[in-house]
């Protein structure tokens, strides 16, 4: 019965996300209720227990989220997500424009969201196509698994920065960063191979009438923006935070190699990502140059709150519902079963692309695993530092597989792209499966060799 309860309780959660279409905040708090009555939880635990959980885990990376969010959101509101792509563009050149167009997905895709990101770079990917003489559709294909990479596996995204938070790693992001940029140029790679497969092919819903004729509404092209920052200027809110992070987590390494003295405690410091992104905020605000530029900072600020909130409720619902798990007998019995079993770094995986799958929506795969595997790491044998980034970047694969029709971004990638849903399937949904399986292959072969 143990096992029956923990299935009944996910299938409610697909069938309430998926089938009813309620908010996926509503559907994990009453989750760890159902957990807490089925496993007979004591009364007087319950409500302690959920707001503990939701708590904990925004104290740790709910402002990390906030500050991620409106950083990303300056950018796309400033142009500055376009200058970084024209400048990975000059960078790499023509040469080959797939791999071109991949990897400008996988720069712009970890500060903004792989919605928005396909929507303002699809004009500039349309342009490439025409002048190098590239099917559009693999160009589509190139970004869209570009940008779907680094959304899954590199924070500062809030899905990996939550994964990362349910599994204990708020303080190590860095760990997290520098694998997930390894993973990722795995996952980029597989999809601008399978994106090369569809250079002679022409989208097949040109004239269709349902096609979106316009940006939607406050998404703007190049041409929408007077004035564009330079390219060091667009890269710097981004990039400054990242080198932060990293430099923080080499810092806390075991060998101590900046020594033990006050170097040490600046980098720990303006390292916590806490701090490294309120520096990329302030960064970032450096790029908005308009004669009421304090009023626009506030106005950024505001939308970027407005967006960040569902993110941080569903956070913090799946840090109650995983802290509900924590405390019924279902950790130890799935953990010897699994252990039995063999599956490893693949039960992640295979528990999140299902979910995936199942209710479309990349950030509740991985905040919903996450919170369900971390009372199992130690019987999964993941339970090390190095383990646990292992286990964001497993379930981070299965959060890709597959982009289907109940996941909103493949409707943004086949409308914009004036493919018909056959050949999105074809086309866009087998890149995600694809890019998902290849990444937990190598992520598992990882784990062969440093665990």
């Amino acid at each position: 019965m143990i096992v029956f309860w923990l299935v009944l309780t996910i299938l409610f959660i697909i069938f309430a996300t998926a089938k009813l279409k309620w908010h996926p905040f509503l559907v994990l708090i009453l989750s760890a209720f159902l957990v807490a009555l089925f496993y007979q939880v004591p009364l007087n635990t319950v409500a302690k227990t959920i707001s503990d959980g939701f708590g904990g885990i925004l104290g740790y990376i709910g402002l990390v989220i906030v500050f991620g969010t409106i950083i990303g959101l300056i950018l796309e509101k400033t142009g500055a997500a376009i200058v970084m792509a024209e400048t990975v563009i000059k960078v790499l050149g023509p040469r080959f424009p797939t791999l071109t167009m991949s990897i400008v997905g996988a720069v712009v895709s970890i500060p903004v969201f792989c919605d928005s990101g396909y929507i303002i770079l699809n004009s500039l990917k349309e342009s490439l196509a025409e002048r190098l003489h590239v099917s559009s559709v693999a160009m589509s294909i190139a970004l869209a698994t570009g940008l779907y990479a680094t959304h899954t596996f590199v924070p500062p995204t809030p899905g990996p920065i939550a994964a990362a938070g349910n599994l204990g790693l708020e303080s190590n992001l860095g760990l997290v960063i520098m694998v997930g940029v390894v993973v990722t140029a795995v996952a980029v790679l597989a999809g601008w191979w399978w994106s090369n497969r569809f250079l002679n092919v022409t989208p097949d819903n040109i004239n269709a009438a349902d096609a979106p004729a316009a940006m939607p509404e406050g998404m703007k092209t190049r041409d929408d923006y007077s004035h564009l920052p330079s390219a060091t200027m667009a890269f710097l809110p981004i990039i400054v935070p990242i080198i932060l992070i990293c430099l923080s987590s080499v810092a806390n390494f075991p060998s101590a190699p900046f020594g033990s003295g006050t170097l040490t405690d600046i980098l720990v410091f303006i390292g916590n990502p806490l701090t490294a992104l309120l520096i990329g905020l302030f960064l970032s605000f450096l790029l908005i140059n308009t004669e009421q530029k304090t009023q626009q900072i506030s106005d950024s600020i505001s939308q970027g709150l407005v967006v960040a909130a569902p993110i941080l409720l569903i956070t913090g619902a799946g840090g109650a519902f995983g802290a509900m798990l924590k405390v019924t007998p279902i950790g130890d019995y799935l953990g010897t079963t699994l252990s039995a079993l063999g599956l490893g770094i693949f039960m992640p995986f295979i528990v999140s692309a299902a979910l995936k799958t199942a209710q479309g929506s990349t950030t509740v795969a991985l905040v919903t695993t996450s919170a369900m595997v971390a009372p199992l790491l130690d019987q999964i044998g993941l339970d090390s530092e190095l383990g646990r980034v292992f286990c964001v970047m497993a379930i981070g694969a299965g959060a890709m597989t597959i982009s289907h029709a109940n996941d909103s971004f493949f409707w943004i990638v086949s409308q914009f792209s004036r493919m018909s849903v056959s050949q999105a399937y074809k086309a866009h949904s087998m890149a995600t499966g694809i890019q998902g399986v290849t990444s937990i292959v190598f992520i598992w072969l990882l784990t062969l060799v440093f665990i």
